[in-house]
């Protein structure tokens, strides 16, 4: 698991290096967070960056969500949802070259990877032989991660995301302590 460190009441992590290091990495105003919108069953976050140096970056995105899922029996009807969805978790990068990083700022936009659907083992129906199929995904924590150069982390801001249920559309987020989000570190 990796170590990070907050400072204030700003989750983030820095870590002192050479001048061509990112050196005070944060989200540049007038927004001092990224925007997050829900697509249903992805999530995007998107925004800018500043404080980079002039090497390539990745910047990640991890998600937890409350799925709806739809229980399909082994003749094909379908059935009410699952009666206790279990959470989901999804990730998502992007690798942006240096060349795109002007003056120690570049926007970003990351969208998280479909979750696995359907569900192995189908654990919230009646058994095993039945398909759960996810329909829909209510996030409720993202964690947003910056390495530069890659695989060297020197930033990391946790959100509690409210939103749309069942459909889809823009996310309210409220940055917390990165310790909620630690958890979500360890989605593949």
């Amino acid at each position: 698991m990796r170590h990070l460190l907050k400072v204030g009441t700003v989750p983030c992590c820095i870590l002192v290096g050479a001048a061509a290091f990112a050196q005070n990495v944060h989200f540049k105003p007038p927004s001092s967070s990224p925007s997050f919108f829900d697509n249903g069953l992805t999530l995007t976050t998107s925004g800018f960056l500043a404080g980079l140096g002039n090497q390539d970056i990745l910047v990640e995105l991890f998600a937890s969500a409350q799925a709806t899922a739809i229980c399909t029996n082994p003749a094909g009807a379908t059935q009410p949802p699952g009666q206790n969805p279990a959470p989901a978790t999804v990730a998502g990068q992007q690798p942006i070259p240096s060349t795109e990083i002007k003056n120690g700022t570049t926007p970003f936009s990351v969208t998280t990877r479909l979750p696995t659907s359907p569900i192995p083992g189908a654990p919230d129906c009646p058994n095993s032989h039945w398909t759960e199929t996810i329909t829909d995904l209510k996030f409720t924590l993202a964690l947003v991660e910056l390495e530069q150069p890659m695989g060297t982390e020197v930033f990391a801001a946790c959100f509690a995301l409210s939103g749309p249920s069942g459909t889809t559309g823009k996310v309210s987020a409220t940055p917390v302590d990165l310790s909620v989000c630690a958890a979500l570190e360890d989605t593949p």
